[in-house]
């Protein structure tokens, strides 16, 4: 079973092992290290404007995006800082509904 829910600090550990994961490998191939990873996602959590949610499947943590919003001219804009999903579980469309939960709840929150 899939839940979508908002970011959870407490998984900060789960969220840098997805991202080093599914960055080292194709097609990005970027060296990340679970430590630096852990602190990416970090530094992105402390900004008040963060705003993410999590993927679980059968409680375990599996995907995240996470992004921020900033002020314009125009109005509140949100721009997604990460999306990830570990490799064992791509191509499950859990980026998509990842995705589309954020669009909603910014658009929502008045957001574009």
């Amino acid at each position: 079973m899939v839940e979508i829910k908002g970011i959870n600090k407490t998984h900060i550990k789960e969220y840098g092992e997805i991202y080093a994961k599914a960055f080292s490998g194709e097609p990005w191939n970027d060296p990340w290290k679970v430590e630096d990873a852990v602190i990416h996602v970090e530094e992105l959590l402390e900004s008040r404007q963060s705003y993410g949610l999590e993927c679980l499947m059968d409680n375990k943590v599996v995907g995240f995006i996470l992004g921020t919003s900033m002020l314009f001219h125009y109005g509140r804009t949100f721009e997604i800082n990460d999306l990830a999903v570990d490799p064992a579980y791509q191509r499950r469309g859990i980026a998509k509904q990842l995705l589309e939960r954020c669009l909603a709840d910014i658009k929502d929150q008045g957001m574009v």
